[in-house]
Order: C-alpha cells, then sequence, then structure tokens
C-alpha cells in the first residue's frame, strides 16, 4: 500500500515537472521572437508557479496516500479481529468434539470389556452344556438299551411301528379336514350350482327327436327289391357307386337297410332311394340323376339348417364353412341324440348361465352352438371331435376364447370359465333322462363294470348300480371303514370310474357306512 502511495507522488512530480518544461518551451519561443528578457521573467514566474503548484499537488496527493493507507489498516485490523474470532470458535467446537469422543471411546472400552467379559460366561456355559449333552446322551443310550431289553424289540422296529401308527393318524386326520372342506363347499358350491342349472332348465323346453344310426328305406313291396337290386346287380352297385353307401337286401319285409359311416352320404343314399321306388324307373342312368338332384337338395338343405341355428342362437359373422359345417349335424347322431339339436340345446342353456353369472350371453351361445362342429367331419380326419373343432374354430377366424372352449369342453380342466358352461351345458343336454340312447348288450355291460369296480375295494360288502347306471351305491363294513375312510373311498371309486369307462354325463358315487345294535327280548 505504501508503494503505491509512492507511486502516486511520483507521477504528480512528474506531471509538474512536464507541465512546467511545457509552458517555459511556449515562453522562450515568444522571447525568440519578441521580447527576450519579458519572456524570460514570465517563464521564469510561471516556472516558479509550476513548481509552487506542483508542491502544492505534492502535499495533496501525500495527505491522500496517508488517508488511504490509514483506512486500509483499519479495515486489515477489522479482517484480522473477525478471523480471530472465528479461529477460537472453531477451536472451541475441536475441543468440545475432542471431549465427546474421549467419552465414547470410553463408553466403547466399558461395552468391550464387557462383551469380553459375556463371551467368557458363554464359553464356560457351552463347555457346561456339551457336558451335560454327552451326560443326557449317555442315559439316552442306557434307556433305549433298557426298552429294547423290556419290549423285545429294535430302536428300528420302534421307529417303523411309531411311523406306521404316524401315518395313520395323519391319514385319519386328512380325511376327516378332506370332509369337512367338501361339505363346506359342496354346502355352498350345491346351492349356486342348483340355483343356475334350474333356472337355465326352467328357461329352456327343447323337443327331441331320437334317431338310429342306420336308415330304413320302406318299401310298397317286396317286389320292388328285385328292381333295387336290376339285372345281374347293376342298379345296385350304381347306388353304390353314386352313393358310397352299403345297401343291405335281407329277409326284413317290406324295407332296405342303408349302412354307411358318412351321415350325410346315408341321407343321400336314403332321399335317391325313396325317390326312385316312387318314380318306379329304376336304372343306372336314372339313378345318377336323381342322386345328382338329390345331392343339392342336401347341400341347400344343410345351408339353410345352419343359418336357422345361427338365426336362432342370435349370433353374427359366422364363417359360412362353420354354418355349413353347423348344419352338417343334422345328419349326425351321438348315442342315438341328434347332434344339431343338440348344439342348439347346449347353446341356449350355456347362453342362460352366462346370464346367470354376468358373463357375456352370445359368446356363451356361440361357443355352444360350435362346440362339436368336429363331429361334422371327424369321421375324414384323425383326432377327437374337440380338437379337431378347435383348428376349424381356429382357421375360420373365431376368437380364442371360443377356440379353447371348444377344444376342451371334455377335458378334466377346461382352459376357461367359458370352457366350464359349455362343458356343463353339454352334460345338461346330454344326461338328462331320454336324450341318449345305448345298446342293451352295452347297457348291461356298463351296470356290471361298474360293480366290479366299487366292489375290488377292501372293505366293500355289496355294491348296486342303479338310475339306469347315473348311480351307484357302495355298501361298506362297518368294521373295516369309518366315517373318514368312506369319503376317501368314494372319491377313489370316481377316480377309478373316470380312469377305465366310457360314458355319457356323469356317474354318482354313493358310500353307505351303517352301524346295527340288536338285541332279544326274552
Amino acid at each position: 500500500m505504501e508503494t503505491s502511495y509512492m507511486l502516486v507522488l511520483i507521477s504528480a512530480s512528474l506531471v509538474a515537472a512536464f507541465v512546467g518544461i511545457g509552458i517555459g518551451f511556449i515562453l522562450r519561443k515568444k522571447i525568440v521572437e519578441g521580447n527576450m528578457e519579458a519572456a524570460e521573467k514570465m517563464a521564469a514566474s510561471t516556472i516558479e508557479e509550476a513548481k509552487k503548484e506542483a508542491e502544492n499537488i505534492k502535499k495533496e496527493a501525500s495527505l491522500q496516500a496517508k488517508d488511504k493507507l490509514y483506512q486500509g489498516k483499519l479495515e486489515l485490523d477489522k479482517e484480522i479481529k473477525e478471523r480471530m474470532h472465528d479461529l477460537q470458535a472453531l477451536e472451541k467446537r475441536l475441543v468440545h468434539k475432542e471431549e465427546s469422543l474421549d467419552r465414547k471411546m470410553d463408553v466403547f472400552e466399558k461395552r468391550e470389556a464387557d462383551y469380553a467379559r459375556r463371551d467368557r460366561n458363554l464359553q464356560q456355559q457351552e463347555k457346561r452344556l456339551q457336558e451335560e449333552e454327552r451326560k443326557i446322551d449317555a442315559l439316552i443310550e442306557e434307556q433305549r438299551a433298557k426298552l429294547e431289553r423290556i419290549s423285545g424289540m429294535s430302536a428300528d422296529e420302534a421307529k417303523k411301528s411309531i411311523i406306521e401308527l404316524m401315518e395313520n393318524e395323519a391319514r385319519h386326520e386328512a380325511a376327516k379336514s378332506l370332509k369337512r372342506i367338501e361339505e363346506e363347499l359342496q354346502e355352498s358350491a350345491e346351492n349356486k350350482a342348483r340355483e343356475v342349472i334350474s333356472i337355465a332348465i326352467q328357461r329352456y323346453a327343447g323337443e327331441y327327436v331320437a334317431e338310429k344310426t342306420v336308415s330304413v328305406v320302406p318299401l310298397p313291396s317286396d317286389e320292388l327289391k328285385g328292381r333295387i337290386i336290376g339285372r345281374e346287380g347293376r342298379n345296385i352297385r350304381a347306388i353304390e357307386a353314386a352313393t358310397g353307401i352299403e345297401i343291405i337286401i335281407d329277409d326284413t319285409p317290406e324295407a332296405v337297410i342303408l349302412s354307411g359311416y358318412n351321415p350325410v352320404r346315408r341321407e343321400v343314399a336314403r332321399m335317391s332311394l325313396e325317390k326312385l321306388v316312387a318314380d318306379g324307373r329304376i336304372h343306372p342312368a336314372r339313378i345318377e340323376e336323381v342322386v345328382g338332384k338329390v345331392e343339392k337338395e342336401i347341400d341347400k338343405t344343410i345351408r339353410e339348417a345352419g343359418e336357422r341355428a345361427v338365426f336362432d342362437v342370435g349370433v353374427h359373422r359366422v364363417h359360412p364353412e362353420l354354418t355349413k359345417l353347423v348344419g352338417k349335424l343334422k345328419f349326425r347322431t351321438s348315442y342315438a341324440q341328434n347332434v344339431y339339436v343338440h348344439s342348439l340345446e347346449v347353446a341356449f342353456i350355456c347362453g342362460m348361465m352366462a346370464a346367470e353369472l354376468g358373463l357375456s350371453t352370445k359368446q356363451a351361445r356361440r361357443a355352444g352352438l360350435l362346440h362339436d362342429i368336429g363331429k361334422a367331419v371327424d369321421h375324414e380326419i384323425e383326432g377327437s371331435h374337440a380338437s379337431i373343432g378347435g383348428d376349424l374354430a381356429r382357421k375360420y377366424g373365431e376368437s380364442p376364447k371360443i377356440v379353447a372352449a371348444i377344444a376342451t369342453h371334455h377335458d378334466d380342466t377346461p382352459a376357461s370359465i367359458l370352457g366350464v358352461l359349455v362343458q356343463a351345458a353339454d352334460a345338461l343336454s346330454a344326461a338328462r333322462p331320454g336324450a341318449r340312447k345305448e345298446t342293451f348288450e352295452g347297457y348291461i355291460k356298463r351296470l356290471e363294470d361298474l360293480e366290479r369296480i366299487a366292489k375290488s375295494f377292501a372293505g366293500v360288502e355289496k355294491t348296486y348300480a342303479i338310475q339306469a347306471g347315473r348311480e351307484i351305491r357302495v355298501m361298506v363294513e362297518n368294521k373295516a371303514v369309518n366315517d373318514e375312510d368312506a369319503v376317501v373311498l368314494s372319491r377313489d371309486i370316481a377316480k377309478r370310474i373316470e380312469k377305465e369307462l366310457s360314458y355319457p354325463g356323469q356317474v354318482k358315487v354313493v358310500v353307505i357306512r351303517e352301524t346295527r345294535a340288536v338285541d332279544y327280548a326274552r
């Protein structure tokens, strides 16, 4: 700071000197031009005044420099005091922290000593426990040896006996829990199921027509059998070649039997033969003409039947090929039940149950109507009708939900709630009394198999198949089977029936256990 003040003084002096020199130069010039003496005097006077002015400027600059130096010193002293105050506060904080750290170190040292003391105590306790454990092991071995001598059983044999006892107890407890859970679920589920099914059945009353699997064409007289056969069998061969159906002419009075695996072809053959018999002209050319006309009529009938079913069910934008497949079901039967009528029943029942459950009725009806379309072509394509139907629905643009419901409607666990509805509606339509028929021999065999399967289980005394094979009553021995075991037995019999038998609808398994007390009054 002092150096800056000296520089200010020097610069002021230089400024005064330069001013004087400039003035002197001017005066000298005047002296040269005019009066030299007057000019010199004037110059001397001017120089003297300039020197005085320079001295004044110098003094003033010196005073200003001293004043600035003093102000700078005051500011420096103030800053030093502030720094000292901050340093003192920092020193106090450091001292306080050091004291706090000292206190914490004391606490840590005390805790460390306490932990060390506890560790020593734990080690001593562990040693004592190990000694006690060795003593207990020795006592256990001694007691085990005594027990083996007293019971006459080894440790492994006793363990096996205990395990068997625990398994029996666990099985008994599991049967109790299973019975309780089934009773609770059955109480709530049956009420809701009865409500939904009863509402659906009450709201739908459909006509049922049973059809046989073999077509029979009535004849006015047995004389027409010869004309149907024709000379050297040419007529019957022409009919079979045109329709693909075998014609059986036997001793049946006034009737001809048509046999074939394709129901549509069988219907074509039946209608063609009826037209030929009615017309009276039976020869190969006429046979080909009539069969061609009947095939066109059948195609028209199939389309109309499919369109009518789609319209009645109330679904829209069904692919024409799917509509045609639905119409083909009119000529297909399952257990003598017409599949076309069955599909309509399933569609309506499925839609009603969906309405009761708050689901989409249109989707439910659509899935119900299309659930058996695989039966229209299952004689042409390998696989189950459910998987074939699912593939066809996927091919012709049905939604994944509809495809899954069709493909899984015979599975144990359908893929969606829509599949469960279709499965339930299918069972309702097929299992109601009179809906389906089967041969007498097959019916008797199924009843015998039901009783045989139930009789094969331990503890079963008698079995009775009732309600046309819809229910099996199983009488068990009172001492061999308790109440909890009866629950497990009914489930095992049902699983065995599902695995070994094929039947429409469902079979109810009822296990009956009773206690009788008999005494005599004398």
